[in-house]
């Protein structure tokens, strides 16, 4: 069974993902992202939900044109997990430009 952060781990948040931002009335975090237009929110989508898979580890998340917005937590554990620090490092490696994080050691790319 996951396990949901213990209170380390929500300390280092900040200074983890400093973009996120933990949500109002949930244990979970949120990432508001806006892009150009609507091709390029669905493209960003489009990885996004390549990453989650991989990761077997999927967002809350809505569209409208060139916004996206993501809100991760772990339903399993009941609330945030490492599984949500992780899938929003990769995404946020997305948009850096470069490859996301790793996934756990072990796993196919």
């Amino acid at each position: 069974m996951v396990e949901t952060l213990d209170a380390a781990g929500r300390a280092a948040l900040a200074a983890a993902l400093p973009d996120w931002s933990m949500a109002a009335g949930r244990d979970a975090i949120e990432r508001r992202f806006r892009f150009a237009d609507f091709s390029a929110a669905w493209g960003f989508m489009a990885r996004v939900a390549l990453l989650a898979e991989q990761q077997e580890h999927h967002p809350e998340w809505s569209n409208v044109w060139n916004r996206v917005d993501i809100l991760l937590t772990t339903h399993d554990a009941g609330g945030l997990s490492e599984r949500d620090v992780r899938l929003a490092r990769a995404i946020d490696g997305l948009l850096a430009g470069g490859r996301p994080p790793p996934l756990s050691p072990g796993r196919p790319r």
